[in-house]
């Protein structure tokens, strides 16, 4: 019996910013999915898993990116990079979101960053009106930050704290991430998870599990 769902921010909710690395990549002349390789080296000690933990402020970010990138060849503007963190809102993922919240508990599991200099964001900032990522927040019971709890997707005790939160046992959740490494241990530990290719397939698959319209 399902009791709750777990959502992913960036690539989920918002459109990814996988997309908006390919575009300065291929402005800048760098391999594609460069920034992707690099932010999978030593992920759990790099300056990305830095930032989202909150360790790192944003220029101490882009000074350690920059290093890493030099260190396997690479010049790479990193305050592109953080530039390139946004997404727009998916229409289709907040109407599901919406519908279940009216049924369910609901939590975004979100690496995110929020630095001494002032600047805070998802991985995946919105560029959305600041009223309709308002009401968006709202659907949901819980919003766990990696950046406020000092965690990280994929540590498990970042999804343990979204249970506990939720009141809800870990096979009582579904969870949409559009990363594997991120499902991995949530499936470990007993959750449903979907990987989400994109907001049709990933909304066709949630209502396969809750068996209920989600599109309307």
């Amino acid at each position: 019996m399902i009791r709750a769902v777990l959502f992913d921010f960036g690539g989920v909710i918002l459109t990814s910013p996988f997309e908006a690395f390919n575009v300065y990549e291929d402005e800048a002349g760098l391999p594609r999915d460069l920034i992707r390789t690099i932010n999978a080296t030593n992920p759990d000690t790099n300056a990305w898993a830095r930032f989202e933990r909150g360790e790192y402020s944003t220029e101490q970010f882009i000074d350690a990116f920059e290093d890493e990138a030099r260190a396997a060849g690479y010049d790479v503007d990193a305050s592109r990079v953080v530039a390139s963190l946004r997404g727009r809102l998916r229409p289709t993922m907040v109407e599901a979101l919406r519908r279940c919240s009216a049924a369910y508990k609901t939590a975004m599991l979100t690496n995110n960053f929020s630095s001494p200099d002032g600047a805070r964001g998802t991985t995946a900032m919105t560029d959305a009106d600041g009223a309709d990522l308002a009401e968006v927040h709202g659907l949901f019971d819980e919003i766990i930050e990696s950046s406020v709890v000092g965690i990280r997707k994929p540590e498990p005790r970042f999804y343990e704290i979204a249970c506990e939160r939720l009141g809800a046992e870990p096979a009582e959740c579904v969870f949409l991430d559009d990363l594997g490494i991120n499902l991995k241990p949530a499936r470990a530990m007993g959750m449903q998870t979907i990987k989400v290719l994109g907001p049709e397939q990933a909304i066709a698959d949630l209502e396969a599990v809750l068996g209920i319209d989600l599109t309307g």
